[in-house]
């Protein structure tokens, strides 16, 4: 394993994966994006330029340092490339079989020593780590949604996960401007082990018709000062995200209170996921 970490692959270059991106090669780190292809790794580049021209525009970057951190990412065809890597990090859907996959795959493609990272939200380390030859050097480093905003990740250990591999992935988050808290392998980990339930019963309030979407969430934040509702941060994450993780915490602990709300399964079955499908809990194309 490499004393540090200098180049990073993030396989996802989508909200999660782009913003992993951003926020590590703003940090000084090179970094290889990688997609399903090489025009999906292209376009997550494209849009990270938009958030940092937006940035620029705002006046908290200038240009010339919103092109350096552009030069520091680098879309490639495949993690066959991410053969130089000190750390691969996956950044895709919170389905467990894909993860499985991609991860087979990180392992085959990253050299001897590297660290392999996945932003799951839920899905057991020990279980992913498991589908490798080097289970010590995997770990779990859940980035928080949006990432160049959000201060935290959570790193988790799987059962094999060794000392030097957390402590990297530590020193690794903390370069990149981060928070951390460490969470034992279990569903959900800290925050979506308390968020889910939270949002899920906020579907249940909606479906059961204690009040609109807008009064259940204004009620969160006046009443609990919370920065935003449940019902809009839900849209904001992705109901098929929410809902994903919702089953992973019924199934695994085997508690009915955990139970998906129906209305979340109908709008994820509707195919309405929130904000980047424009209609979740909300209709984004009329706001």
């Amino acid at each position: 394993m490499s004393a540090t970490i200098d180049t990073i692959g993030v396989l996802g270059a989508g909200q999660m994966g782009g913003g992993i991106a951003q926020v590590a090669a703003s940090r000084g780190l090179k970094v290889l994006l990688a997609d399903i292809d090489r025009a999906a790794a292209e376009a997550g580049k494209v849009k990270i330029g938009k958030a940092l021209g937006r940035l620029v525009e705002k006046g908290k970057l200038t240009a010339e340092e919103r092109d350096a951190v552009l030069a520091r990412i680098e879309p490639v065809d495949s993690v066959a490339a991410f053969a130089s890597v000190d750390l691969a990090v996956e950044a895709a859907t919170e389905n467990i079989e894909l993860k499985k996959k991609l991860m087979i795959g990180l392992d085959a493609a990253c050299k001897p020593g590297a660290i392999l990272a996945t932003n799951t939200s839920s899905i057991s380390i020990t279980l992913l780590a498991a589908t490798t030859k080097r289970p010590e050097h995997v770990v779990g480093m859940h980035f928080m949604n949006p990432v160049p905003v959000m201060e935290l990740v959570e790193v988790i250990r799987g059962l094999a996960t060794s000392d030097a591999t957390y402590d990297a992935t530590i020193a690794l988050a903390t370069r990149m401007g981060k928070l951390t808290v460490t969470s034992k392998d279990c569903p959900g980990f800290i925050v979506n082990r308390v968020l889910i339930p939270l949002i899920n019963e906020a579907c249940f309030a909606l479906q059961e018709g204690l009040g609109t979407a807008a009064d259940i969430d204004l009620g969160v934040k006046k009443g609990l000062n919370h920065p935003m509702g449940p019902l809009e941060l839900a849209d904001l994450i992705g109901l098929d995200t929410c809902l994903a993780i919702a089953d992973v915490l019924h199934q695994q602990l085997g508690d009915d209170k955990y139970r998906a709300a129906n209305n979340l399964r109908m709008h994820v079955a509707a195919g309405w996921l929130g904000r980047k499908t424009g209609r979740g809990f909300y209709d984004y194309g009329s706001r």
